[in-house]
């Protein structure tokens, strides 16, 4: 390890657990927080305290919130009769961004991986099906990995008995990547191409 002195070290290695952030990132970052006032890690520091005391999950939906329910669960102007089932909850902004979807969303809160201990006890399911009422539609957002086509198969299986139209994105989102990285016009045309289950 680097002889910087201790506290440095500690930041580097907070830094180093982040996603997509390796040592030479993570002391890059460290030194260049160390060159900038300590305002700013005051603020810094704050607003990573705020997204744990601050941030709940929505009651409804299960996203992120401050307020409960979120915004989109509180719209009234939005479609309730069709729920976008996705993973985890930044996904919904991904979908937002592209101002095409009206309808309500539902975070499961993973997917189905066995390997990883993950079973359906684990996801919001239950709260999915309690939201669903005749006429809904649900659409199958998830990321098309082995995981996530396990998880629709499983969802269609359950929700079939339910007597609802079920769909899922059409197949212009390639398989195994994650929706964060699509394109709004790929995801646009993906929505709009939705095909039933």
């Amino acid at each position: 390890m680097e002889s910087f002195p201790q506290s440095v070290n500690h930041l580097i290695d907070q830094f180093s657990k982040l996603p997509g952030i390796g040592r030479k990132t993570a002391q890059r970052l460290t030194f260049h927080i160390l060159s900038l006032e300590e305002r700013f890690s005051q603020t810094f520091s704050n607003a990573l305290l705020n997204i744990h005391t601050k941030i709940s999950h929505c009651s409804k939906c299960h996203s992120i919130t401050e307020d409960d329910p979120c915004t989109i669960c509180s719209d009234e102007g939005r479609d309730n009769s069709i729920i976008c089932v996705v993973e985890n909850p930044y996904e919904i902004f991904v979908f937002e961004k592209t101002n095409s979807f009206k309808g309500k969303y539902h975070v499961l809160g993973g997917v189905l991986s066995p390997l990883d201990g993950i079973g359906p006890e684990d996801l919001n399911i239950n709260s999915l099906i309690d939201r669903i009422k005749p006429n809904t539609e649900i659409m199958l957002a998830i990321n098309p990995s082995v995981e996530g086509e396990t998880t629709s198969l499983y969802l269609a299986k359950i929700l079939m008995e339910k007597n609802i139209k079920i769909t899922k994105l059409a197949r212009g989102v390639p398989v195994g990547s994650d929706l964060e990285y699509i394109d709004q016009a790929t995801l646009i045309r993906a929505m709009e191409g939705r095909t039933s289950v």
